[in-house]
């Protein structure tokens, strides 16, 4: 039968689902309850032919079994055939009904009754698929509490809000939208989008997402982003777009679906038409052509594919990972290089300052040091500032109010706090050729790859500030799987230093590095493995990661940080910045394809077992029926597998199997 597995959720139709969670009823789907009804009509049928009651008895029940459970294949093969396509559901209606046009009533009505309960079957595993996805989309609040210019307040649906509108956010509710907190305090719990453990601190000026869950305090939030723009949103249309596509290995099935199903059909009537032209009896050879259209059918063929492929695109959605199509979830599976950017990727992309060095007699200590530079640099926007200021109040220090604030790119910033010059900035600006211990130092700090920053105190040097970008927790761990999963070691691309380049190199476990890149130069960089052979995944998050993600056979972008150009040109987001999840969905297409293969061999080894007993021997309609639409159900419970928590912790503990 045509797998309702296959065919691809309409658009919209993930987005209309988004609702209280709950798990789809049985019954909700027209599937079962039409398989229900001709279940109960067969069964009230049954006992009473088998009893010798009269034939009016059973035979209006049996009527209504054909009806009740093949009117929708039927139908829907009927207007499959309008427009030239032989749907093989069809084929199973016109079977049954050649069964009971013999005299053969009982055995179509079981082929009925095992074809739809085979389709409720299916209808329920694809409910199950579509209930993990909507794990993942109920998570924005339907509703949202808006205030208005004098202060009121109005609920309305999140859809309606609107960039620059205010919403209040109480204890315990969800965020309606992306923005920025205006005022109040409170914690955040943003795993479902960051993948934090833990509540995040939200105050004035920090930024929270729509769907995640407010703490014990309320906060005011200004709307930033419109909600159809929102992570959730993008989410909601990376896997409405993944449900509408097909893998290479499904179109290719399906196209080969057509011809066969004409060749079956070619075979059947050739089965039936030739022993009639040398004597043979109609009856037996009516039904030896019925029972090898229905074992013949490429049901469990169609099946194949899909269901492995779409289970783990929702297990993986699950665990914070978009794949954004079955063709992609396919291709990640072939991947045997991997091209790592660093800033942003294996870092965090955020700067934060490692190293505090006050200059021998300047008279300060490190916090006095630091201090002065957040002081200094307090009204300054530049990454490196808002570093300096955040190690300062990590750190608990009070920063003053500066004077005189005047920033000049590429030199840094100059202010007059408590009467004196500060200055915080390059070193070879502000040392201007001058000698000094504060040179050395910052020299020595450039060469352990971190950015160095010189303070001075009414033109005297008096320390040096490192400042690097942290290198992520897992970035180790993930160098070490993808170098087991593809057999060898990744490669750094990356626009930094050499000098920094390597030494973030050496910490992962990385050989390989190309530092210095300009964003042809990455694509260069991607061309050059892929004429070699391979078949490249590009990891990045910024701007000048796009093209290489777009050439790349397969690309993944970092989704916390990363760029609306490298999130819209990936195959793939991380939504979580969890890079141990990219090795995890390699081994989980891996298996995905495993899983493929076999079910195009268990389908053949029952198709060829079936239609081989129909020839050489006499096999029974019954028993054609239920191993035909056994196999179907085994398949398609068999990709569904991948659905399951489990599936996703064997592909993080097992990367190389």
């Amino acid at each position: 039968m045509s797998s309702t597995l296959a065919r691809p959720v309409p658009a919209g139709a993930v987005r209309d689902a988004v609702a209280p969670k709950r798990r789809t009823r049985i019954f909700a789907l027209p599937e079962a309850r039409w398989a229900a009804a001709a279940l109960a009509l067969f069964l009230l049928a049954l006992p009473l032919q088998l009893t010798g009651a009269p034939a009016w008895t059973w035979g209006p029940l049996y009527a209504l079994t054909y009806v009740t459970g093949g009117w929708e294949p039927g139908w829907a093969g009927l207007r499959a055939l309008r427009e030239k396509t032989l749907d093989v559901d069809l084929l199973m209606v016109v079977a049954a009904l050649g069964a009971a046009a013999i005299g053969q009533v009982l055995d179509g009505a079981l082929l009925i009754v095992i074809f739809a309960t085979s389709g409720a079957l299916e209808a329920i595993a694809t409910a199950r698929t579509a209930d993990s996805v909507r794990g993942l989309l109920d998570l924005a609040p339907a509703t949202a509490t808006r205030l208005a210019d004098d202060g009121t307040e109005q609920t309305v649906p999140t859809g309606h809000l609107s960039v620059g509108d205010v919403i209040l956010v109480r204890p315990g509710e969800r965020v309606g939208a992306d923005g920025q907190v205006l005022d109040g305090w409170s914690e955040v719990d943003q795993a479902t989008i960051t993948g934090e453990p833990l509540p995040v601190p939200k105050e004035a000026g920090d930024e929270v997402f729509a769907g995640t869950l407010n703490g014990t305090g309320a906060l005011r939030v200004k709307v930033e982003r419109d909600p159809s723009d929102s992570v959730i949103a993008r989410i909601v249309a990376m896997v409405e777009e993944a449900s509408e596509t097909k893998a290479p290995t499904q179109l290719f099935i399906e196209k080969v679906e057509q011809r066969y199903s004409i060749g079956m059909v070619a075979a059947t009537v050739a089965l039936f038409t030739l022993p009639l032209l040398f004597g043979a009896a109609l009856q037996p050879t009516l039904l030896r052509a019925m029972t090898f259209m229905i074992v013949a059918s490429p049901c469990a063929v169609v099946l194949a594919t899909m269901p492995p492929l779409l289970s783990a695109i929702a297990n993986a959605g699950r665990h914070g990972v978009l794949v954004k199509s079955a063709v992609v979830m396919e291709r990640l599976g072939q991947v045997d290089a991997v091209a790592l950017d660093k800033t942003g990727t294996l870092t965090e992309g955020t700067p934060r300052v490692t190293d505090i060095r006050p200059s021998a007699g300047s008279g300060l200590g490190e916090e006095e040091l630091l201090g002065l530079a957040a002081t200094a640099e307090h009204p300054s926007e530049h990454p490196l500032a808002r570093a300096v200021v955040d190690a300062a109040r990590a750190r608990g220090l009070t920063i003053p109010s500066a004077e005189d604030f005047d920033s000049a790119p590429g030199t840094g910033v100059r202010a007059t706090v408590r009467g004196k010059t500060v200055a915080v900035g390059s070193p070879a600006r502000l040392l201007d050729g001058r000698a000094h211990p504060a040179a050395e130092t910052a020299a020595h700090l450039e060469t352990e790859g971190r950015t160095a920053v010189l303070v001075t105190l009414d033109g005297t040097p008096v320390g040096v500030l490192g400042i690097a970008d942290r290198l992520r927790e897992d970035a180790a761990g993930t160098v070490t799987a993808l170098t087991a999963l593809t057999g060898t070691a990744p490669v750094l691309v990356t626009g930094d230093n050499p000098r920094a380049a390597a030494r973030l190199a050496e910490e992962v476990g990385i050989t390989e590095v190309r530092a210095g890149l300009l964003p042809q130069d990455k694509v260069t960089a991607v061309r050059e493995l892929e004429q070699a052979g391979r078949k490249v995944l590009v990891v990045g998050d910024g701007v000048n990661d796009a093209p290489a993600l777009a050439a790349a056979h397969t690309g993944i972008a970092m989704g916390r940080a990363g760029s609306d150009l490298a999130l819209e040109t990936a195959d793939a987001v991380i939504v979580r910045d969890e890079l141990a999840t990219i090795p995890a969905v390699v081994a989980l297409s891996r298996r995905a394809r495993r899983l493929v293969v076999q079910n195009l061999v268990i389908a053949a080894v029952f198709i060829t077992g079936l239609v081989v007993w129909d020839l050489a021997g006499t096999l029974p309609l019954p028993l054609g029926v239920a191993g035909h639409e056994g196999s179907t159900v085994i398949v398609g419970l068999n990709g569904l597998r991948l659905l399951a928590d489990g599936a996703w912790r064997r592909a993080r503990s097992g990367y190389g199997r």
